[in-house]
């Protein structure tokens, strides 16, 4: 008997198929109306979607796309040129923005059969900009260097890539603390070369993502310094009077994600402490005030910047975190930062975020190909987590809950059935993901050493055998773990420097990743590295791995091929569990069985099929076949 998801029954596995042998307190005042900021050219033809190949020319047939204004104080004069980069400490000038236009499909990119679905099923591969390849030779990540390395992804045959913010920024936070969202920051290049990037991509079959930042900006933005200046822009942040006779404890109890208070005091024009501010993350990072219309117009703004220079959608940066609770109430408790993702908190997901959600969805369904949006979400239970794939919010929200799911079979299935139902209910599709940015590589999560790795790679077969959609962070397909014993004084996290917040050693998964056996920085770049690289990483490189049998990277390579080609795999709502030992998990889809031994010892069952993929080697004899320890078996049935 065939289970469906919420049910208990089981159908074993069979040799039903013949097998090949095979080894607040008060709310800011109301101010006076935001001026509009001056309008510039638009992005020249040669950094727009125009500049995809011949077979993908962008159609100029134009959808109506007001120009949305926003915010400086004083008006500025009228540009002439198209945007320019800026250093962070000067005023940026916003653009107009041009009308949207209709973009054709992205040339050799998968498709799953239905118009509008691409993502239902991609394979999207994460680029953490500063450590993926360096093409000027500062010891940094850079635009060029990603579309230098594009190839690389075209093999491994990923549908998308997503690129971590390049936006100009002081870098307190990684470049997640944005002071111009229209202009690259020189460290990664220009707005020519991110252009040049998209167009690249395009050419390659690649869709591009990029990272949008919205619930706060850089200390260093305009917005804020006016705000600091008692300008009218403090309405576009959350700034409150403190608690106590002369107002000098924060105005509640919220704590920094990265610890420590969620406030800081903010001084008043004569010096004197004047009013605090609040920001989730680093001082550097200040909450917008998402009640505020000129915020919401800006980034309506922002998004079609850059969807008119090419891009494909938007991975939206703590999308749940936007809408505060009304009133900034006390939570009551320490160590708040352990409880997101656990249950709903006043400043994470709050119901308003939805509306803003569904306003961007109307917005990107106005443009052609296809443009999706993507939410970084930590909610309390897969249901919660739904509701940000609504048919008419985003289009997908990363699944937190696998990713911190532990090497367990039981906790595993629960996960696994838990996030199909809930995306089934709201007509979704789950989207998987291991590792990222922010938290240690699953090598090391998953134990570390060769069974660290033995499980990572059984995990990413289990993973890109569900269905749904799947994110691959940069390195992982070579099986790179997490760098434990970097120096404190190369460490970048703000995390690290604060008390009571994060682990504070996400630098420890942001290390460049190697492309070749030897060199400054084994293929990085010229200049060497801005965070020091094991020199284990030879082994580990692009290089040492291509061509060969067994490795990381052409185990990658083959589920990724396969995944693209079986008609079981890629998009779909559920799966059929099998009967397996304790300790494996199995299921099927159509005529596809995926296995997954667990536990540290091998295991002997029927032959499923036909053996597809294996992430260890296997043994067939008899009709009977040992599954080794911490493995995954792809089987045709």
């Amino acid at each position: 008997m065939t289970q469906e998801l919420g049910t208990t029954a089981t159908q074993r596995i069979t040799p039903d198929a013949p097998h090949a042998p095979d080894t607040a307190d008060t709310m800011a005042a109301p101010v006076a109306p935001i001026a509009p900021a001056a309008a510039a050219a638009p992005v020249p033809p040669a950094a727009r979607t125009a500049s995809v190949p011949q077979a993908a020319q962008t159609s100029q047939t134009s959808q109506t796309a007001s120009a949305s204004r926003t915010a400086p104080v004083a008006q500025s004069s009228q540009a002439t040129e198209p945007p320019q980069t800026t250093h962070p400490d000067q005023v940026p000038q916003v653009p107009q923005v041009p009308q949207a236009t209709q973009a054709a499909p992205v040339p050799g990119a998968k498709r799953s059969g239905r118009p509008g679905d691409w993502w239902r099923d991609a394979v999207i591969y994460q680029v953490y900009v500063r450590s993926f390849a360096d093409a000027d030779g500062d010891g940094v990540g850079d635009l060029r260097g990603i579309r230098d390395r594009l190839p690389h992804l075209a093999g491994l045959g990923v549908d998308a890539v997503w690129l971590t913010p390049f936006y100009a920024s002081p870098q307190a936070d990684g470049g997640y603390d944005v002071s111009d969202y229209r202009a690259v920051d020189p460290l990664f290049g220009t707005l020519e070369d991110a252009g040049d990037l998209v167009a690249e991509a395009h050419r390659l079959g690649l869709r591009v993502i990029v990272d949008i930042v919205p619930n706060h900006t850089s200390d260093r933005h305009a917005w804020f310094r006016s705000a600091l200046a008692g300008g009218p822009e403090r309405a576009l942040y959350h700034f409150r009077p403190g608690r106590g006779e002369h107002g000098e404890l924060p105005p509640n109890d919220w704590e920094s994600v990265f610890g420590g208070p969620a406030w800081t005091r903010a001084a008043d024009s004569d010096g004197a402490p004047g009013q605090w501010y609040l920001h989730l993350f680093a001082p550097e990072q200040p909450d917008l005030n998402w009640e505020h219309p000129a915020v919401r117009e800006e980034f309506d703004a922002v998004l079609r910047f850059w969807l008119d220079l090419g891009v494909d959608g938007f991975r939206i940066d703590v999308a749940h975190g936007m809408v505060k609770a009304e009133g900034l109430p006390d939570i009551g408790v320490r160590e708040q930062a352990r409880m997101i993702g656990a249950q709903v908190l006043p400043f994470f997901d709050q119901d308003g975020v939805h509306e803003i959600h569904r306003s961007w969805r109307r917005l990107l369904d106005g443009y052609g190909g296809e443009r999706i949006g993507v939410a970084e979400a930590w909610a309390p239970s897969p249901e919660r987590l739904a509701l940000y794939v609504r048919p008419d919010e985003l289009h997908q929200a990363f699944n937190f809950q696998f990713l911190r799911c532990p090497w367990d079979p039981e906790r595993m299935r629960e996960v696994v059935e838990a996030s199909l139902a809930a995306t089934a209910s709201v007509g979704a599709p789950t989207t998987w993901v291991l590792s990222n940015h922010d938290v240690p590589r699953h090598t090391t999560r998953y134990g570390g050493g060769p069974v660290g790795l033995r499980r990572a790679r059984a995990a990413a077969l289990l993973m890109l055998a569900l269905p749904g959609s799947v994110y691959v962070y940069q390195g992982e397909e070579l099986g790179l773990p997490e760098v434990l014993d970097l120096p404190d004084e190369v460490r970048q996290d703000p995390s690290f420097f604060r008390a009571e917040g994060q682990d504070g050693f996400r630098d420890g998964c942001r290390v460049p990743i190697p492309w070749t056996r030897s060199g400054p920085s084994y293929g990085f770049g010229s200049g060497g590295s801005w965070l020091p690289q094991p020199a284990e990483w030879a082994g580990l490189s692009v290089e040492a791995q291509t061509g060969v049998p067994g490795s990381t990277l052409e185990l990658y390579r083959a589920a990724i091929a396969l995944r693209r080609e079986h008609p079981a795999l890629g998009a779909g709502a559920g799966v059929t569990w099998l009967d397996a030992p304790d300790g494996v998990l199995a299921f099927a889809r159509g005529g596809f069985v995926c296995t997954t031994n667990t536990r540290g010892t091998d295991v002997r069952l029927p032959v499923p099929g036909s053996r597809l993929l294996s992430s260890a080697p296997l043994g067939i004899s008899g009709g009977t076949v040992a599954l080794p320890a911490d493995s995954t078996v792809w089987w045709a049935i």
